[in-house]
């Protein structure tokens, strides 16, 4: 009995079967690791002959100050928080009707191509790049911040919201159908019930990305904490910077954290 049940003890068969082309791809992995090490020119010397000006650069961060700058810290801090809360809300706002357009199972064919256009366009560029483009289109401060990261939103609630509506159950949908209910009543009774919990926690953890996303988007001229991050590095004022980055790291944990027990309550 002990011999026919390890005879017939389950093994899960490799991705791929052929060993010949399995390990060739292995290989091939390997050698790309190295010639992609390769060409960082990575100089040990240099890196070893910056280690003391890195440390004398941490030194200037004892003892953080948070007095001299700590209105400007504020005021960073309330910039970043509007940014955040803004971009989110009206992200959110447009995704939503992109998403319902991008999901195959309800939306029409020329819509559909359209929407996921949208959501492609907006997930194909970093908010650095977007910053600096709308910095460069709108001028400085918080409203070319803004415009980044409500751009931002769209791409990735539209796109995780889109494969949630395709996710959802068709026999609830279609015993909505089944009582005569027109196209907003389907998608009210039909699909709102099955993703809105999603929806909460996809809001939540976007609000909790465009808060530390604000933060790099004030370093290009985006307004918000990075900002007054920027202006202190740019001062050498070096314990104001550790201050600042003290109160980032501090804001982003407890909205992490909050978040987290929102969305855990919602899902």
């Amino acid at each position: 009995m002990t011999n026919l049940s390890l005879a017939r003890t389950w093994k899960r068969q490799p991705f791929i079967e052929n060993q010949t082309v399995r390990y060739s791809i292995y290989a091939g992995v390997i050698l790309y690791l190295f010639l992609s090490f390769n060409t960082l020119e990575i100089n040990w010397i240099r890196v070893w002959e910056g280690l003391p000006r890195g440390q004398k650069f941490l030194a200037g961060f004892a003892p953080p100050d948070f007095i001299s700058r700590w209105e400007e810290i504020v005021d960073g801090v309330l910039e970043s928080l509007w940014m955040t809360v803004a971009s989110t809300v009206v992200g959110i706002f447009i995704s939503i009707p992109v998403a319902l357009g991008a999901a195959r199972n309800i939306a029409h064919p020329s819509v559909y191509y359209f929407c996921r256009g949208i959501i492609a366009i907006s997930r194909s560029f970093h908010e650095i790049l977007l910053a600096i483009f709308f910095v460069k289109f709108f001028g400085f401060g918080p409203f070319a911040g803004f415009v980044t990261l409500s751009f931002a939103t769209i791409g990735f609630f539209a796109k995780l919201l889109t494969e949630d509506i395709e996710d959802t159950s068709v026999s609830q949908s279609e015993a909505i159908q089944a009582t005569g209910a027109n196209w907003w009543q389907w998608i009210n009774y039909g699909i709102q019930p099955q993703v809105m919990p999603r929806m909460i926690g996809l809001g939540l953890y976007r609000f909790d990305i465009n808060f530390r996303e604000s933060a790099i988007v004030g370093v290009v001229g985006g307004g918000g904490i990075g900002a007054t991050l920027n202006t202190a590095f740019d001062r050498y004022e070096f314990d104001s910077a550790a201050a600042i980055l003290i109160v980032i790291i501090t804001i982003v944990f407890l909205v992490e954290y909050t978040s987290g027990i929102v969305r855990k309550q919602v899902q």
